[in-house]
């Protein structure tokens, strides 16, 4: 699967809409943009952009995805119906039509536990072109037991849209590879760059893969769209040359 990361200083709609356009025109069957991509991250009380799982949004991100013929994941905060205030990334087909949505289960700082409220279901996974694909955002990858989850559970390409600030950024060059090989899957990394608010973000977007490689990289400073596969008989060859899973003994560590 040719998977199109959109590292970018931009939100909303129209720099969507714009990625998934060259993304498609790159031979992508999926892009993957940061968190909270529809809104941008510093929302100040994020409550007043929040929005139904099905509100305007989602309808607009859904005609752009069948526009184009380009499955996408995408960022927003949810407003559930309970009222509550979630960070949620939702993926949809390439035909428009919703594949998954997941809530950020694990909030990153102050601002981010002031203003959501945590998920509560992991792992989460949809199928696309053969391949089981997984959601996580951001602060989520740098747990290791929620991405094992998702290996244990079968995922094969782990999305993660992220908004990685300065000065963390050996979670992406270091850790977000690292759990790549440790859980056998690929994991797609896409990130804000620049400042926005108070917050300065770190870039170096990546698709890292399960044999230690990293097919594409984005420096720390500019606005990109990454292009790159993630290739199965790859991650069947890795899987049976480092069979972490099948050598695990869960027994000597209980959660």
């Amino acid at each position: 699967m040719r998977i199109a990361l959109h590292q970018t200083r931009s939100a909303g709609l129209d720099s969507l809409d714009g990625a998934a356009r060259e993304a498609a025109a790159r031979g992508a069957r999926l892009l993957l943009t940061p968190e909270l991509s529809l809104t941008g991250y510093a929302l100040g009380a994020p409550a007043r952009y929040a929005e139904p799982a099905d509100g305007p949004g989602a309808a607009a991100v859904s005609r752009i995805a069948a526009r184009h013929g380009v499955a996408v994941g995408y960022g927003y905060p949810e407003r559930g119906e309970d009222g509550a205030v979630h960070n949620t990334a939702r993926l949809v087909g390439p035909d428009g039509e919703t594949l998954a949505d997941y809530r950020k289960t694990h909030l990153y700082g102050p601002y981010e536990t002031a203003h959501y409220t945590p998920g509560t279901r992991l792992p989460v996974q949809a199928r696309l072109e053969g391949l089981t694909l997984g959601l996580l955002i951001c602060y989520d990858v740098e747990f290791p037991e929620a991405v094992r989850a998702h290996a244990l559970a079968g995922t094969d390409v782990l999305l993660v849209p992220t908004a990685l600030m300065r000065p963390y950024d050996t979670v992406a060059t270091t850790l977000v590879p690292a759990r790549a090989v440790e859980s056998q899957l690929y994991v797609a990394y896409a990130n804000r760059v620049g400042r926005e608010g108070e917050f300065d973000f770190a870039g170096r977007s990546c698709l890292a893969a399960p044999d230690g490689t990293v097919p594409a990289r984005a420096d720390g400073a500019s606005q990109a769209l990454l292009v790159a596969d993630a290739d199965p008989a790859l991650l069947a060859a890795s899987r049976e040359r480092n069979p972490y899973l099948a050598d695990r003994r869960p027994e000597l560590y209980p959660a």
